[in-house]
């Protein structure tokens, strides 16, 4: 095997490990993590061995699907441990975006300035932009949390997607904040300074000389790593969070309110702080989009995609479950992209038969994936992995995951 291929199979090991450790979520921790790496081993080498071809499409998908993920874990920070219908994932996500592309590029110079416009822009390193993007929109989720959080239910639905379509519309009208209806582009991408000469000299030499092997097409392999270090980094702040006492009086004020209350919780407070907690993961998740997608706009933030999709994720999975909003995260985007060859091959064959119906069928799309909501909802409500109640580690009787 070549090295450079070998490389690329090492960096797609990292979430097919991810992966078998969810499907054997039931099992203990200690046979667990090592079927989990057996599993990844078996489906990373395969892949390369015997379809090299679609390796490429693999990792962008695993990109995707992570960000994503991490989209999920954060509106179950907010829906699943704390009962909050979050409507308005979509408008911290662009928080986060924004956020990460103003604070990693540099301002409009020569003659870009007549062309680009943009609040300020720092160069700063990317795990600042990372930072700093968390802040901003947990920050946006406290001041949004005060005004509406003693609404329940559909109210709050209404309320949160109404919010999240004004921050939309400010970037998208605002055009001195991020470039308005234009796109906000040049974004850099982590550590691709490793593809352009000797510009990483921060890095160990050792490191540098390990990915020469590797292509500036093949920048996507390195990102996934970066991308799955970082959901590997919030999920376990999250477990450790959902499992301390903090977490358990999530739950209490979740399923009996008035209980929480009278046995002294702070249940005004605890509500914003879950809230605030899933607008800081949400906000991550913008991050890590914004150089993928090295240019951005205020498109990338409509409902269907950064709201509606991410709650699909989360039903499927499991809402109250990490594992089961990662889960779910994959197994939807899967089919969101598998749909996308179904109706491409559709419209393909209806082109001349019929273009009034080919021309429509991107909506077949949504309308799949609106059924499986259907299903979901009608079949298995708890998702493929149910909350688990009992959470501490301290009950003897109840074994570890």
């Amino acid at each position: 095997m070549e090295p450079s291929l070998l490389l690329k199979t090492c960096f797609l090991l990292v979430p097919a490990v991810l992966l078998g450790g969810l499907l054997l979520s039931g099992r203990r921790w200690l046979l667990r993590l090592p079927l989990a790496v057996v599993f990844g081993v078996v489906l990373a080498f395969g892949v390369a061995l015997w379809l090299p071809g679609i390796m490429d499409y693999l990792v962008s998908f695993c990109i995707m699907a992570t960000i994503y993920a991490i989209l999920s874990l954060g509106l179950n920070a907010q829906w699943g441990y704390n009962g909050h219908l979050n409507f308005g994932i979509a408008g911290f996500f662009a928080v986060g975006a924004f956020t990460m592309a103003l604070f990693v590029t540099a301002p409009p110079s020569g003659a870009m300035v007549a062309y680009a416009q943009q609040w300020f822009g720092l160069q700063a390193p990317f795990l600042v932009g990372l930072v700093a993007a968390g802040i901003l929109a947990g920050i946006a989720g406290y001041l949004v949390a005060q005004p509406i959080l003693h609404l329940r239910e559909d109210f709050l639905a209404i309320a949160t997607l109404g919010i999240a379509e004004i921050i939309r519309l400010i970037f998208q009208n605002e055009r001195w904040l991020a470039n308005g209806p234009q796109p906000l582009s040049g974004i850099p991408q982590p550590l691709s300074c490793v593809f352009d000469g000797p510009t990483c000299t921060w890095l160990p030499d050792w490191l540098v000389q390990i990915l020469s092997v590797l292509d500036q097409r093949d920048y996507s392999y390195l990102y996934l790593a970066i991308v799955t270090i970082t959901l590997a980094v919030v999920y376990v702040l999250l477990e450790t969070l959902v499992r301390s006492p903090w977490g358990r009086a999530l739950r209490a004020v979740r399923d009996e309110e008035a209980s929480a209350a009278m046995n002294g919780k702070p249940v005004k407070a605890l509500r914003v702080q879950s809230f605030v907690l899933g607008a800081v993961v949400i906000g991550v998740a913008g991050a890590l989009y914004a150089p993928y997608m090295v240019t951005i706009d205020y498109s990338h933030f409509k409902p269907l995609f950064a709201t509606f999709l991410v709650w699909v994720m989360l039903m499927l999975g499991g809402s109250g479950n990490n594992k089961g909003a990662i889960l779910g995260a994959f197994v939807i985007w899967a089919v969101w992209s598998g749909t996308g060859y179904v109706t491409e091959a559709m419209r393909a064959a209806l082109q001349d038969v019929a273009p009034d119906v080919a021309s429509r069928m991107a909506f077949l799309r949504w309308s799949f994936v609106g059924l499986l909501l259907a299903a979901i909802v009608l079949f298995r409500p708890q998702g493929i992995l149910p909350e688990k109640k009992r959470v501490s580690r301290f009950l003897k009787d109840v074994p570890e995951d």
